[in-house]
């Protein structure tokens, strides 16, 4: 779609309801009153959130979107110049070739703009007289267990322990630890003295973790001895010790394993250890001085590298740079949940994937906010943990996943309703599509009809949102992730990489850089040109499908591989998925594609029913019926399998991978279960089979 035909779109949206009679066959709906049952019904911000955001209607957004990518670079530089810039980049903002036909892909934003994300965090909120304003709370695993620390506290020793074991400007060093206020320290800390920090998610395995500390080769690892998730003691330390000596029998070694003792979840005393290599962080870094000099780098200078784990292959290291990754996260967080400083931000992810360095540590510190961060699991000791803890710190705005929200439907709006949630303001959904009937789930019980939610698109790659609701400029439409950020220009091609216009549906690509766009693979450029911009020439593709409705409204279908083929019908996984979990005795499903002799690929689902709902043909027989009436008979699952689980990391996402391999009764190839939060799902999957 055209820049042109895309405002013109928003342009004809009404801002309040007075005018939602102008918009034909749809229900409008004021946040505040209940939702009704049509899926296209729009929802409106009540007039006086509108009148206090940052971006308050369709035509402010307009405005602002126009600029942003008819003059990118001074709208983007005119962002950027509100940060601190030791010294102002070069003649231009941004220069880009995403043409592989053309050259090599390079992308360069603020480029000779010499800066340091850490001290934009921290030094320029204790310089603007924010240094007492508590920049991290910390919630335990166990209940009555919390800490905090302010802006100037924060200002910790670590970086100058990590300087003075020889760590460097550009070395490498991986982050091994769970949802401590030390993560986001240890984030800073290399990014104060220019080290290039990896965080690996305290979930996976040995394997895993030496796969990445083969690949970026880091100076030191930084861990904790154990962590308690629920009930259970995971021994990290444990896991730490495996990967290295796998990683020395790949000819790579690390001298230094720095190692906080959480005595929470076990003793020193009881923590295997291996002399001269192994030190503890409480033993040494409380000498160093709080203050350390800050090592200024140029905005394209590399800030961290992230693994993204493919089902098959070795792991993509996603590099992101300072300066554009550092103005556009800032950016994103500010107006995306139209944060204000008096907001208190709980956003559920961890810092081992990307929603935890963009939007736990980086986006929100950037803009002075105080953030929780959260040890423990969100259903631990019981299914109201995130209300409790939403009261006990005020959390105005709340930022979680899908899979999050329908786990919770599934335990029954009592464990919401018996806390007064009236802190909050804004609700935000990350990591998959958010099916309508969760939303509305989300939206009327969690935020009582009255809390916007912010529903956004992003990856890992792209390092910040890029299609996503405004809150207080959007007529939302339940399930859609509505309109591009600033500067982000998506299309929508076909096979053959023609932009369509108008209603339609296809592949997800987005022309022109944004700030945060990734830069590379980690050792491997031919790799990020082949995957992300081979395919469609001139355009970086997502790997996603997405429609696009009547109104201008983005609806993402989740991975293009992700889509079935049946007897030529192409069916995105979500379509099914949300047809199946609007069922009310469906607490969740996930569906995957099986060999099928006739049609080429059958409708394979696994489905979660509501607490207490005993499996049943009749209840089989009707959630197949809840598919053929949404989508059509062709989008039947073939088979509907019962699952008490389903197989999830710890941060919540759907191990589709193994899904997969248990529908195509391929038991000897389900690889690696470590990073499951329940290991036993997929026996259980496996005992039910047949069922």
């Amino acid at each position: 779609m055209t820049t042109e035909n895309h405002l013109r779109h928003v342009q004809s949206l009404p801002v309040f309801p007075s005018g939602a009679g102008n918009i034909p066959r749809l229900n409008a709906v004021i946040l505040g009153e209940a939702l009704a049952s049509e899926e296209n019904d729009f929802v409106f911000p009540s007039p006086e959130f509108s009148r206090n955001a940052h971006v308050s209607s369709p035509s402010e957004y307009s405005d602002m979107y126009k600029r942003s990518v008819e003059d990118p670079s001074g709208f983007w530089g005119d962002i950027a110049s509100e940060f601190y810039w030791k010294q102002k980049w070069g003649k231009e903002v941004c220069s880009e070739n995403l043409d592989v036909t053309k050259g090599t892909v390079n992308i360069e934003w603020f480029k000779g703009g010499i800066t340091n994300i850490c001290y934009n965090c921290l030094d320029r909120n204790v310089e603007n007289g924010n240094g007492d304003k508590i920049a991290l709370y910390w919630e335990g695993n166990d209940l009555g267990f919390d800490d905090s620390l302010t802006y100037s506290q924060l200002l910790e020793k670590l970086a100058n322990y990590l300087k003075d074991v020889g760590v460097k400007k550009g070395d490498a060093v991986i982050i091994y630890l769970p949802m401590l206020m030390e993560l986001p320290i240890a984030m800073l800390a290399c990014a104060r003295i220019g080290a290039i920090h990896s965080v690996v998610f305290a979930g996976f395995s040995s394997e895993s973790l030496a796969q990445r500390i083969v690949d970026c080769k880091p100076k030191v690892v930084l861990t904790c001895n154990a962590v308690k998730r629920g009930a259970k003691v995971i021994g990290l330390k444990d896991i730490v010790d495996a990967a290295l000596a796998e990683s020395t029998k790949n000819g790579v070694s690390v001298d230094v394993c720095l190692t906080y003792e959480n005595k929470l979840a076990v003793s020193r005393e009881n923590t295997k250890w291996t002399e001269g290599r192994d030190i503890w962080w409480q033993d040494v870094v409380p000498k160093y001085p709080s203050t350390c000099d800050v090592e200024w780098v140029d905005a394209e200078d590399p800030l961290f590298l992230l693994y993204t784990s493919g089902s098959t292959g070795k792991p993509k290291g996603v590099v992101h740079t300072t300066g554009g990754y550092m103005v556009y996260t800032a950016t994103t967080f500010k107006y995306t949940f139209d944060y204000k400083p008096s907001d208190v931000y709980w956003c559920t992810a961890d810092c081992g994937w990307i929603t935890g360095h963009s939007y736990v540590t980086y986006g929100p510190l950037l803009n002075g906010a105080s953030c929780i961060v959260f040890e423990g699991a969100p259903t631990y000791p019981d299914a109201g943990r995130c209300w409790d803890i939403v009261d006990k710190y005020k959390v105005s705005i709340f930022y979680t996943a899908p899979t999050l929200v329908r786990s919770l439907m599934r335990e029954g709006t009592e464990h919401v309703t018996r806390y007064s949630r009236k802190s909050l303001r804004v609700l935000g959904s990350v990591g998959e599509p958010i099916n309508p009937s969760a939303w509305r789930w989300f939206f009327n019980v969690v935020g009582d009809s009255r809390c916007p939610i912010s529903d956004t698109w992003w990856q890992t790659e792209t390092g910040g949102f890029m299609i996503t609701p405004l809150p207080g400029a959007w007529a939302q439409k339940p399930g859609s992730a509505s309109y591009p950020f600033f500067g982000v220009q998506p299309v929508i091609v076909d096979e053959k990489g023609k932009e369509l216009e108008g209603e339609c549906s296809g592949y997800l690509c987005i022309k022109h850089s944004w700030p945060s766009a990734f830069r590379t693979l980690y050792g491997d450029h031919e790799r990020y040109e082949t995957t992300y911009f081979k395919p469609f020439p001139g355009y970086y593709f997502t790997g996603d499908g997405c429609s696009r409705d009547k109104d201008g409204y983005y609806w993402l279908t989740g991975r293009v591989d992700d889509v079935i083929n049946v007897s030529g019908h192409r069916i995105g996984t979500a379509e099914v998925e949300s047809a199946l979990v609007s069922h009310p005795q469906c607490a969740e499903a996930a569906v995957v594609g099986v060999e099928h002799e006739v049609k080429g690929q059958g409708i394979y689902a696994f489905v979660t029913l509501v607490e207490g709902v005993p499996y049943s043909e009749e209840l089989r027989k009707s959630l197949v019926m809840a598919v053929r009436s949404q989508i059509g008979a062709f989008a039947a699952p073939d088979k509907i399998h019962w699952a008490p689980g389903l197989p999830k990391t710890r941060s919540g996402k759907i191990m589709r991978r193994i899904l997969r391999k248990i529908a195509s009764r391929q038991l000897d190839e389900l690889g690696d279960t470590s990073t499951l939060a329940e290991p036993v799902v997929v026996e259980q999957l496996i005992a039910l089979a047949d069922k």
